[in-house]
């Protein structure tokens, strides 16, 4: 068979880009990490995001060639690297049992197997390495190399398996869980990019196991360990980097849109009743979406409040009549019947000025609860027009632009 590492090469994704991606997604959950520290899902998400970093680090060839340097111990780097993909592994298995059902008495004893196997498996990692024979430093291909050296062989096995029982593993519970009803949708996104995250790193074993069994036979198809395996962990850690992230940031990013169109949305009625009272909310530079909806909605509810003694419950029933007569549905008709409401108070307002107090038989309370629909109604003005002309057949219309 061609050995096709030539063309692979031209595939070649640098470790610190899925380091880098995962340094983000690190700081990003940094701060609610370490305010909530107490939060086992938390906690379990910093560790992996951490030991994600680690492995990244310390598995690039500059790095592996620095540490045995350091050590002055050929080939030491490779037990480190192994012990973090273990340890990155079961921190895997550690989160996703956490974060679906992290405080049920079956949970907690799947947790300390977890540990307990994981833990052995590391120690198993440095009594190999102690006992094998493994003086030539090797940095890109030591999983081949090595195949078929005593000890050496058995670690290599040992942390290859590892890795492909808890990606076996995850895959199976994040099948069985994004399959599950009533998932919100960024974290069903973020369960199908951890699961073909986790697909490629089954790819990833799969290629370093046929590369070294293909040793024990006596061939030689060892660019399945140097030239595809790393671009397939690469790939895999950026869609698991990701994966994480999207449910925390997309739900972040979803809450952030729905105050802007909010804040948005309630814009005609607070221009109407700016206009009506002759100030409005200052503008703070430095104020959150959250604050500017806030301060909106009070300064609405305030200036309707001071408006209530000069809201018409006879025409606001009369309109709200004459809305259904054209055809709106009750729920619009409300607010179309509200807005004309406030347009004859602004107006009523203006030519006779008074101390605040709400009219006998106004809902206020009611109008305060529904300022959005009222907003949205004003930004129809034929609408608006035909409804007053409809309740109020002899009053000169005016509706603003």
């Amino acid at each position: 068979m061609e050995n096709p590492s030539g063309f692979l090469s031209e595939f070649y994704i640098s470790f610190w880009i899925p380091t880098a991606v995962f340094t983000v997604a690190l700081v990003i959950k940094l701060p609610s990490i370490i305010r909530l520290w107490r939060d086992p899902l938390l906690r379990a998400v910093g560790a992996l995001l951490l030991l994600a970093c680690a492995v990244f680090v310390f598995c690039a060839p500059s790095t592996i060639a620095r540490v045995n340097r350091l050590t002055g111990v050929p080939n030491i780097a490779a037990p480190w690297c192994y012990s973090l993909i273990t340890a990155f592994c079961g921190s895997c298995l550690l989160l996703l049992i956490t974060w679906r059902d992290g405080r049920s008495a079956a949970a907690r004893r799947a947790k300390r197997w977890v540990v307990s196997g994981y833990s052995g498996v590391i120690a198993a990692l440095w009594v190999l390495f102690l006992l094998a024979d493994a003086p030539a430093e090797r940095l890109r291909d030591l999983d081949t190399y090595y195949a078929t050296t005593p000890f050496m062989r058995e670690e290599i096995l040992l942390y290859l398996l590892a890795h492909a029982v808890a990606c076996l593993i995850t895959c199976r519970l994040i099948r069985d869980w994004v399959r599950a009803e009533g998932l919100d949708a960024w974290l069903r996104r973020g369960l199908r990019l951890l699961g073909a995250g986790y697909v490629l790193n089954l790819v990833f074993a799969a290629a370093k196991l046929s590369a070294v069994g293909a040793r024990w036979c006596g061939r030689d198809v060892d660019w399945l360990s140097t030239d595809l395996a790393p671009p397939v962990a690469a790939v895999s850690a950026i869609l698991v980097a990701v994966g994480f992230v999207l449910p925390h940031a997309g739900q972040y990013l979803h809450d952030r849109r729905r105050v802007r169109l909010a804040h948005r949305e309630l814009r005609p009625l607070y221009r109407l009743l700016r206009a009506a009272s002759g100030e409005g909310v200052p503008f703070v530079l430095r104020a959150t979406p959250e604050l500017r909806l806030t301060r909106r909605e009070t300064f609405i509810r305030d200036v309707l409040l001071v408006l209530g003694r000069h809201l018409d419950a006879g025409l606001g029933r009369r309109a709200y009549d004459a809305a259904l007569g054209l055809g709106h549905p009750p729920e619009r008709a409300r607010a179309l019947a509200a807005a004309v409401s406030i347009l004859d108070a602004v107006e009523h307002r203006a030519a006779v000025p008074g101390p605040a107090g709400p009219a006998a038989g106004t809902d206020t309370a009611g109008l305060l609860r529904e300022i959005g629909a009222v907003s949205r109604a004003l930004r129809c003005p034929a609408d608006l027009a035909a409804v007053r002309a409809a309740a109020v057949p002899a009053e000169a219309v005016t509706v603003p632009e």
